[in-house]
């Protein structure tokens, strides 16, 4: 039988740059992975039920109507970090959880942090660790230690220490507590990871006390509340950079914490999403593996953190870029691993049901395989925007550009996979020529501008030559509007683009013939399709459909504003910025029938294109030298 899973949108996200966890509207834990965002999760009841593992803590009065376990009355993040506030207010008494990853040391933390605030409040708790996604079930062993409760599980590679204020309890493989707070009073559990053989190096210092931290970090075990503090130092000093000044300042900050949130410390690279094979459509096989680094998500992402003042985020993750791509351009992946791995392959968890019974669940992805011409032309524009706002020169950035244009310029006409990863045929999509077309638009900027050397005629012309074939090839003049690929009658989100990107100006009337084709085809009350999954046969060579995709609704929104549509644009941002949950997040995609998320969540894409729209409706884009001072250049200049 299919356990009902909590909505999608019902979580929050902690993490710790390394990686990060979900908390329900009840207070469990049903998602984290560790050490980092791709390793296999030792909470995965989000994709089963809690027998995959959880950790619950929350009242132990149950909700009166089913019997189930009592929703938050509240929650909040505590100013602008990713500590989550969950509170519960009852006849006996108040009591709030504070649940946090502080930033991370040589160990992952979790902290719990249980505060009454008035009255007397029951609480309760379950760990039920389950390794290896489920299948694991640890060796428990009892380290207690003065005036607290100290566990270890142990499972292969994996260890996690469990210290407690309360008394816990070990019953087969589920550590559990049950204790009473009065006002003023507070509890405390941490749950700390680390390799089993790291562990077994440290003896028996590890599980008995303070573990000693290096740089001076506080052990969360020791002093939690200490942690706490620090915690909150980091985020409010993070998030004190931000340039952003403007009408939706604070959703803007909210979603900049989450995307910092998805970023690998480590390497600078930056996920896609927190989690896997959430389910585009409840039911079906649309469900895939987002914890890797996207060239294009990040290149979107680049551009939000840019805007918004975080060079050293952009810093990072160029550098990233390079060591990742390192080596023959004609082998540029569309993902890699957080730490640059390339080899990402796609396995299916057969043990797993699936979200709401969402199945196959999926580690790994097989689309690291596919070409996608878009993404040498995504790369080479991240780039340029980034030595245009001023981010410090770098000649191996420079290098690897020459070298991806130089590839670009004898495969730009290939057909590909096109940027949403259809597992059909590929086809001559026009956004990756389009994308083909910028990034030499960006190199031919690039010489000109700022001196660099470089075949600038032979670019130019490469470029003249692309942009004839789209607009010859992928227009149909009888619909007045692009395509999604050459000769096809269906259409693609992707195509609101075409003028940001530079290719043609906003007052095109085939760009206003495209917008209003796209919103009369793909919008589902209101939201947009990335395209339609059944048109030209299927082509996409996936059974089932899929929610609108919410990072083309935000095209959409920065598409209305570039016509001059404004009141259009900011009804729909309005409307886009109703679907975030009560903290601030999106997922990948949202049901217009059901209302509710789909996808993966938090989705890196979204929050971007949150980001990026408030800052195009404010006037404030990022975007002048990349995209809108190319616009309305001569046709020899293009």
């Amino acid at each position: 039988m299919v356990s009902t899973p909590r909505p999608i949108e019902d979580y929050a996200l902690i993490g710790d740059l390394h990686t990060a966890a979900l908390v329900s509207r009840t207070g469990d834990i049903d998602w984290l992975c560790l050490p980092r965002f791709d390793s296999p999760a030792c909470f995965a009841a989000l994709l089963d039920d809690d027998r995959a593992g959880c950790w619950q803590l929350r009242p132990t009065r149950r909700a009166p109507s089913d019997g189930g376990p009592l929703e938050v009355t509240s929650r909040e993040y505590v100013e602008d970090s990713l500590v989550l506030r969950s509170r519960w207010e009852l006849a006996d008494g108040t009591v709030e959880v504070l649940d946090f990853m502080p930033p991370r040391g040589e160990a992952a933390d979790v902290v719990r942090l249980v505060v009454c605030e008035r009255g007397r409040v029951e609480m309760s708790t379950t760990l039920r660790l389950r390794f290896d996604y489920g299948r694991v079930v640890p060796w428990i062993v009892d380290r207690g230690a003065a005036g607290t409760s100290a566990l270890t599980a142990i499972a292969g590679p994996d260890t996690v220490r469990v210290v407690s204020t309360a008394p816990m309890t070990v019953e087969d493989g589920t550590i559990g507590s049950r204790f009473t707070l009065t006002a003023g009073e507070h509890a405390a559990f941490v749950a700390t990871h680390l390799p089993s053989h790291e562990a077994a190096r440290q003896g028996a210092r590890w599980g008995t006390g303070p573990h000693p931290r290096a740089g001076g970090r506080v052990d969360p075990a020791a002093d939690p509340r200490r942690a706490l503090a620090d915690t909150l130092s980091f985020w409010s000093g993070w998030i004190a950079r931000c340039a952003y000044r403007g009408r939706w300042e604070q959703e803007v900050r909210r979603s900049l914490v989450l995307l910092k949130a998805l970023t690998y410390a480590p390497s600078g690279g930056i996920v896609a999403a927190a989690t896997t094979s959430l389910p585009e459509e409840i039911g079906g096989v649309r469900n895939w593996d987002y914890r890797f680094c996207w060239l294009r998500d990040a290149a979107f992402t680049l551009q939000a953190l840019l805007g918004a003042g975080f060079e050293a985020e952009a810093k990072a993750w160029r550098e990233w870029l390079v060591r990742a791509v390192a080596g023959d351009p004609a082998k540029l992946q569309i993902m890699y691993a957080v730490d640059g791995t390339r080899r990402l392959p796609e396995l299916e968890l057969s043990w797993l049901a699936g979200y709401a019974g969402s199945a196959p669940v999926r580690e790994g992805n097989e689309a690291v395989d596919q070409l996608q011409i878009d993404v040498w032309g995504e790369v080479l524009d991240g780039l340029h925007l980034a030595r245009e706002t001023g981010l410090e020169p770098d000649d191996t950035a420079w290098n690897l550009q020459v070298a991806l244009l130089d590839w670009l310029e004898g495969s730009w006409d290939q057909p590909d996979n096109g940027l949403w990863e259809p597992r059909g045929p590929r086809r001559q999509y026009v956004h990756s020529k389009v994308m083909a077309w910028a990034g030499l638009d960006r190199a031919v900027h690039t010489v000109t501008d700022h001196r660099l050397p470089g075949p600038v005629e032979r670019w130019r012309a490469l470029r003249d030559v692309i942009h004839d074939d789209v607009c010859a090839r992928g227009f149909d003049a009888d619909r007045a509007t692009f395509t999604q690929f050459y000769g096809s009658q269906g259409l693609d989100a992707a195509l609101l683009l075409i003028p940001r990107v530079g290719f043609l100006p906003w007052d095109d009337p085939r760009v206003a013939g495209t917008v209003e084709a796209v919103q009369r085809e793909l919008c589902r009350d209101g939201f947009l399709l990335r395209y339609d999954p059944a048109a030209d046969g299927g082509a996409d060579g996936l059974p089932g459909g899929e929610g609108a995709f919410l990072a083309c609704s935000f095209w959409l929104v920065d598409a209305l504003q570039g016509l001059g549509r404004r009141r259009e644009a900011e009804d729909l941002f309005a409307r886009l910025l109703s679907l975030r949950n009560d903290v601030g997040m999106l997922s990948e995609e949202y049901d217009p029938v059901g209302r509710h998320h789909l996808g993966n969540t938090p989705q890196a894409f979204s929050l971007v294109g949150l980001v990026n729209s408030a800052r195009q409706l404010g006037g404030t884009s990022t975007r002048t030298s990349a995209s809108g001072a190319h616009q309305h250049l001569s046709r020899s200049d293009r």
